[in-house]
């Protein structure tokens, strides 16, 4: 992978969350990853990863995201498009609801693994339906 350039491994990066396999996506995060979410909370390590994308497969299972414009820096590559899922409540399993917001993201890529991987988004309709479905 060290051989491809940052936009490639970037969109590799989003095949790979729109197959919805965790390992596969945790084969190409550094150790140190830093994952940051759209309110700005920041998650540490490969590892934790894991199970925070474990767990938000559990909640989003068909999660994709739908990458339009790139532009790389470097080792940072910037994508625009928009972010989409179905969001199953764990209180409702049976209750579920269709979402998609314009979003854009940020990668930063090191040693041919994303380093860093930062989600720009306005998820209130997903946080809506959260808040509906555990009422």
């Amino acid at each position: 992978m060290e051989n491809r350039v940052p936009f490639e491994i970037a969109m590799d990066f989003i095949k790979r969350i729109n197959s919805g396999d965790v390992a596969q996506i945790c084969e190409m995060l550094t150790e140190d990853h830093i994952f940051q979410d759209s309110l700005g909370k920041r998650i540490l390590g490969k590892e934790t990863m894991r199970k925070g994308w474990t767990g938000y497969f559990k909640m989003v299972g068909d999660y994709k995201i739908r990458a339009n414009e790139f532009f790389q820096q470097d080792t940072r590559v910037a994508i625009f498009g928009s972010a989409s899922g179905t969001y199953v409540s764990t209180a409702h399993p049976s209750a579920t609801h269709f979402w998609e917001v314009p979003a854009a993201w940020r990668a930063v890529v090191r040693d041919g693994l994303v380093a860093e991987w930062a989600v720009y988004a306005d998820n209130e309709p997903l946080r809506k339906l959260m808040e509906e479905r555990a009422a």
